[in-house]
């Protein structure tokens, strides 16, 4: 611990310089305004509003109840006061974002149950989820597992965004927002520590360089974490948190018509992480030799535990998830009088090391399962947006990237891999002892688009918006499987039993193809604080390559044709309903929606005997449709709340050849019809409620406020893979987190929160682990932590 106490000690000196807090209001003011967000913090801390809240899910600055479109917006007050430090933890606030993160690459975010198909990662799948950090694409899901930093606020627009966000978000985008640099020299400094030892460093600086002309902004956040499971094997705790980053900006105002922001980050994570856990055991139609209470009988098996939260582990093996990410941008703004030109340049790399014992055992079956990954991408951007227009309001716009994704993976399998994924076979263990397989990917995008949105203000109160966008995209992508090791033979069946698991094997493919996406709004005001909507959107993500090892054909040959699949097409119809009641002390925001999805792209598993092959396929439709509602109260008496709540009903209304699921799966591979299951990854209910309490007081001469506050979060059961294993139900669970500190008028906090205060068991992530003898494995959510933070601004 000396080595993390003295980095946090020395980001703590470094920033004691500072004098102006980060931007902590729940009053958003507009992006690039230099410092009215560092000097609104205390006034936004004290009573935290719901009104006028400013949002860009447009392009444009606009009032959040003048958008016709399902969107919710977290301010940063809400992230400090909620202690929300990431993507992932953000779905407790936003219910109709779900996130599954077993690991950074195998991150999976949906909205609606739309954006990814959940397993293994495949890098010629797109996310449906767009991530836009400053207006940027991120391409890489891994960003929703980094700390936040420097947040201004973060808006999560529902329904395809493909006129504006365009690239690839099919099922909605983060638009995520951070704090200008300000003129007025100042910052922030602030310290958790907690339960595992916990402990997590944020500093911010910012101020003038030149005077009036160039202003700089720095920001740290540090986190370290113990591992939260015991392993008794390796007799060291794992999945533990270790994460670092740095945000630094300029921004140029040389004249009141120009503004440029430039900004760099870099984020590293090294945990010793992720491993999963004895969950329980599927029955399948495998003879009963060839299930896992045989096979783990004829080893003397047992885990640790068959209770996943007494967190107990036994990976006899190493693992790590480290990642890296970095970028630079430059934003231009020049107002030209009647328009404003936009440039948003952006380049941005992703590095994964990962360390896997992809069999989840003692056992000596898959030593090594490790995919690392190399991401770079390159965007540009050019918009004119109007100014004041009072009859056209218009953006338009276009737009470049070019991403390449390149992967050099291994995979090795030990002494118990011929007895555990060949049963009953009677094969030597020197079959697979040290059989290795290595696969070199390498898949490169190229997308053009040229976009257009306009809003017609036909009379004070009716508007009408219409978007188009035609996008052009290229792919081309080769993969190459080789393999070594195991006993040399000359016995061809069990050759070919070895490259049952796994065999070389080599393909390119490319896809080149252009399609419109858009959208059509209307929107009325029923009275100057109801507002109604309705809007048809339409989504388009371009086809995928297969990454991977193709699955095999009954001949135990590569099937070439799935190295391609067929582009996703999502169109959706909204109807919306915004509010302010009661002379605004309530905001009530409710829509309805139905969604249908043509060829879904689908990362499903293959029943085989080897390794857990990810690959590519087509469901032919799926349907969704829900109703939502979002409800805040102003400060009364002190009191402020929310509620977001979420009914979202989705299935797949054809996928004739299907995954089987665990409990279907025989002697050999066969596919199902899953037309009519539920689409996984989606809970029915999902919701988010809480209420704070904040009043005025004072220790002596020491004046501020004392407040305490309470958010509970709770989902439905839902499906966690593509088959809908029975074994792979998440249950239903809801979580409850406490709080309460007091903040002095000299602009210094304390406070202290309570996450899982009841200690609910739910698990994160859950997976069938490769051979398919029944073995599910997962992940437990959090149990109850204990943390204390104190913050200072100046």
């Amino acid at each position: 611990m000396n080595g993390i106490f003295q980095r946090a000690l020395l980001s703590t000196l470094l920033s004691s310089v500072a004098t102006v807090s980060l931007a902590a209001t729940d009053t958003a003011p507009a992006p690039g305004a230099p410092s009215a967000a560092d000097s609104a913090s205390d006034a936004a801390d004290a009573a935290p509003e719901v009104d006028g809240i400013t949002v860009t899910a447009r392009r444009r600055e606009e009032d959040l109840q003048d958008v016709p479109l399902a969107v919710s917006v977290t301010t940063a007050a809400k992230l400090d006061q909620t202690g929300t430090s990431s993507i992932v933890q953000l779905t407790q606030l936003v219910p109709t974002l779900q996130v599954l993160s077993p690991n950074a690459r195998n991150t999976a975010l949906t909205i609606r149950g739309l954006g990814a198909s959940y397993g293994l990662a495949n890098d010629g799948l797109e996310q449906g989820v767009g991530v836009y950090v400053d207006q940027v694409y991120n391409s890489r899901p891994a960003i929703a597992t980094l700390d936040f930093m420097d947040i201004q606020q973060v808006e999560v627009l529902r329904g395809p965004q493909g006129t504006l966000f365009g690239k690839n978000t099919t099922a909605g985008a983060l638009n995520v927002t951070t704090v200008d640099a300000s003129n007025a020299f100042g910052g922030r400094v602030e310290a958790s520590y907690g339960s595992y030892n916990y402990l997590q460093a944020k500093a911010t600086v910012t101020g003038p360089i030149i005077k009036d002309l160039v202003a700089g902004r720095l920001s740290f956040v540090g986190a370290w974490r113990d591992g939260n499971l015991y392993n008794p094997v390796q007799k060291l705790d794992q999945n533990a948190l270790e994460s670092k980053g740095v945000r630094g900006q300029l921004l140029f105002t040389p004249t009141e018509n120009l503004k440029v922001r430039l900004t760099g980050d870099y984020s590293s994570q090294q945990p010793e992480c992720c491993t999963q856990l004895y969950v329980t055991v599927g029955t399948t139609l495998k003879p009963a030799n060839q299930q896992y209470p045989a096979l783990a009988a004829g080893k003397n098996y047992r885990p640790p535990s068959t209770n996943p939260y007494d967190r107990l582990a036994d990976v006899d093996d190493a693992i790590q998830a480290d990642q890296w990410l970095s970028g630079v941008s430059a934003v231009v703004d020049y107002d030209l009088g009647w328009a404003t030109l936009t440039s948003v340049s952006a380049h941005r790399e992703w590095d994964w090391e990962p360390r896997n014992d992809r069999d989840y055992t003692a056992l000596d079956v898959t030593r090594r399962s490790n995919n690392p990954s190399h991401q770079k991408q390159t965007s540009q951007e050019f918009r004119l947006t109007s100014n004041g227009a009072r009859t056209l309001d218009w953006t338009a716009g276009l737009y470049y990237f070019e991403q390449n994704v390149t992967t050099h993976g291994v995979t090795e399998y030990g002494s118990d891999a011929a007895y555990w994924l060949l049963p009953a076979t009677n094969s030597p263990a020197s079959l697979l002892e040290g059989y290795t397989v290595f696969n070199n990917s390498t898949i490169d995008t190229t997308s053009y688009a040229a976009f257009g949105q306009l809003t017609w203000n036909i009379s004070e109160r009716l508007r009408v918006t219409p978007g188009l966008r035609y996008t052009q995209e290229k792919k081309d992508g080769s993969y190459v499987q080789t393999t070594s090791g195991g006993s040399v033979t000359t016995d061809t069946t069990l050759i070919n039993r070895r490259l049952g698991i796994a065999r070389p094997q080599a393909f390119s493919a490319s896809t080149d193809d252009g399609s419109w996406s858009g959208q059509l709004a209307v929107a009325y005001d029923l009275d100057t604080n109801l507002h109604a909507y309705g809007t048809y959107s339409r989504g388009y993500k371009s086809g995928g390559i297969n990454m991977t090892a193709l699955p095999l054909t009954s001949a135990n040959l590569p099937s070439l044709a799935a190295a391609v699949i067929e582009p996703e097409q999502v169109s959706t119809f909204e109807l919306g309903l915004k509010s302010e009641l009661f002379d605004r002390l309530v905001t009530a925001n409710f829509a309805v929606f139905t969604t249908q999805v043509n060829d879904f792209q689908a990362n499903v598993v293959d029943s085989g005997p080897g390794a857990l092959r990810g690959y590519l396929a087509n469901v032919e439709r799926v349907e969704i449709k829900g109703a939502e509602l979002d409800l805040s109260t102003r400060s009364v008496g002190g009191f402020t709340s929310y509620l977001n709540l979420a009914l979202t009903d989705g299935k797949y209304d054809s996928f004739k050849n299907g995954p089987c699921p665990l409990e279907r799966i025989g002697a050999s591979t066969a596919a199902c019809d899953l037309s009519g299951k539920e689409l996984p990854g989606l809970s029915r209910w999902a919701g988010a409620f809480g209420g704070e309490y904040r009043r005025s007081t004072s220790f002596g001469s020491l004046a501020g406020d004392a407040y305490a506050g309470v958010d509970a979060s709770f989902r439905s059961a839902y499906f966690a893979d593509t088959a809908d294993s029975i074994y792979t139900r998440i249950s239903a669970y809801q979580i409850i987190n406490l709080r309460a500190g007091f903040k002095a008028e000299g602009g210094w906090e304390a406070f202290v929160t309570v996450k899982n205060a009841f200690n609910e068991d739910y698990l994160q992530n859950i997976t069938v682990v490769s051979g398919n003898s029944g073995l599910v494995v997962g992940t437990p959510g959090d149990d109850r932590t204990v943390n204390f933070t104190v913050r200072a601004s100046f």
